[in-house]
């Protein structure tokens, strides 16, 4: 029926745009244009952030950061005017090498003393190729702000819990860490895997 196709295919975009990016603070909803907006709430437990960054030039150093925060608002009517905000715990650094994480710890590198989070706000989502969207938002790391471009490739739903998978990468020396030595690559290449669950059932956006 081409009633229940319809409603399938809303179901189907609304779970691609789900995220925790960082993917992840609270939200704070914009004028919205359509009838109902429904909301979630990122799981810190479940929501894995991967970062993995050249190391002398041949191989990789991979690690994990911890989500602290993060919400979804999704737009039912019009979702690229839906709004996604996390915070991560900067001090969660973790490579499985204590010395490392130390240094990734210190003025070098996070100087998490200064900066204990990272946040990211999104200010725009849109559909790219079939049920790819990318999310366009701001980064702030090291006290310093500048616009991403996650690109979420896939989701999935279950009752009141969803999940998405997302990608960036950003050159460190945009956000001012500029520690030059040799070993340490500039580029580094971050995976979000997002697990979201509903708090609130859709009703007229505030």
């Amino acid at each position: 029926m081409a009633f229940k196709g319809a409603r399938v295919q809303r179901e189907k975009r609304l779970q691609v745009v789900i995220l925790a990016l960082l993917v992840v603070s609270l939200v704070a909803p914009g004028p919205f244009s359509s009838a109902r907006a429904s909301a979630w709430e990122l799981d810190p437990a479940a929501t894995r952030i991967a970062f993995s960054v050249k190391n002398l030039s041949v191989a990789y150093v991979d690690g994990t950061f911890r989500l602290a925060s993060g919400r979804v608002v999704l737009d039912d009517g019009d979702l690229s005017r839906s709004t996604i905000e996390a915070v991560i715990d900067a001090d969660s650094v973790d490579t499985d090498e204590p010395k490392r994480d130390a240094h990734l710890r210190s003025a070098d590198f996070l100087d998490v003393t200064r900066y204990p989070t990272i946040a990211f706000r999104s200010t725009r989502v849109e559909q790219a190729d079939g049920d790819d969207w990318k999310v366009t938002g701001y980064l702030t790391l090291r006290g310093t702000t500048r616009p991403v471009v996650l690109d979420v490739q896939r989701s999935t739903a279950e009752g009141s819990r969803a999940s998405a998978h997302a990608s960036t990468a950003i050159d460190r020396r945009d956000f001012g860490i500029t520690y030059s030595g040799y070993a340490v690559g500039k580029q580094v290449a971050i995976t979000i895997d997002a697990v979201g669950i509903k708090t609130a059932a859709d009703a007229p956006p505030g």
